[in-house]
């Protein structure tokens, strides 16, 4: 008999570089050489150490860069959190006024977002890790509309079997948190 494990998912407005947790997530560009938003701050915060791991990372297996969906780790540097999974976001396109790939289901961008989570706990279970942190992926420069990207995550975490025992999505601010709180309470159980 398979027992099936959820992470308790937790909603949280902050900065995802001093979360105490196992392991955070990266909304990373393919070249995995840092960027801008949360990508910079954690490689800021994390030192040197995380971009060694990812040029090595580059070096090797990963010489195209991290595909669109897919995640990988690495230490976390200095940050206070033990690893961090790398994950790249697709970018969002609208054609003719709607989701030129396909909103949340199985395929088009909608799939790579939640592929993004999915694959991000598939890491974390490989680490061991319990604890996870992850910021709303593809919601900030790549344009994915908030509500969509929040309903992606959060359907998605809902959804996984995992080992990790806590999954904080992390939002923008205030308003998002808001939002999220709304459409987390839609999905959980009543």
């Amino acid at each position: 008999m398979t027992t099936t494990r959820r992470a308790r998912i937790e909603l949280g407005h902050g900065d995802i570089t001093r979360m105490a947790v196992d392991a955070v997530v990266n909304a990373a560009n393919s070249s995995l050489l840092g960027g801008g938003g949360v990508d910079g701050a954690i490689h800021r915060a994390g030192g040197p150490t995380i971009l060694a791991e990812c040029r090595e990372l580059r070096a090797g297996r990963l010489r195209d860069g991290l595909p669109t969906g897919q995640a990988v780790a690495t230490g976390a540097g200095d940050l206070p959190a033990r690893w961090v999974i790398h994950t790249v976001g697709p970018v969002y396109e609208r054609t003719g006024g709607a989701e030129a790939t396909g909103g949340t289901g199985g395929t088009g961008a909608g799939a790579l977002l939640a592929g993004c989570y999915r694959n991000s706990l598939a890491v974390a279970d490989e680490l061991g890790a319990r604890t996870v942190a992850f910021p709303l992926i593809s919601a900030g420069a790549y344009g994915w509309p908030r509500e969509d990207a929040i309903r992606t995550a959060l359907g998605t975490l809902a959804g996984i079997d995992t080992e990790v025992e806590s999954a904080t999505l992390l939002l923008f601010d205030a308003a998002t948190l808001s939002l999220a709180e709304q459409c987390l309470a839609e999905i959980r159980p009543r």
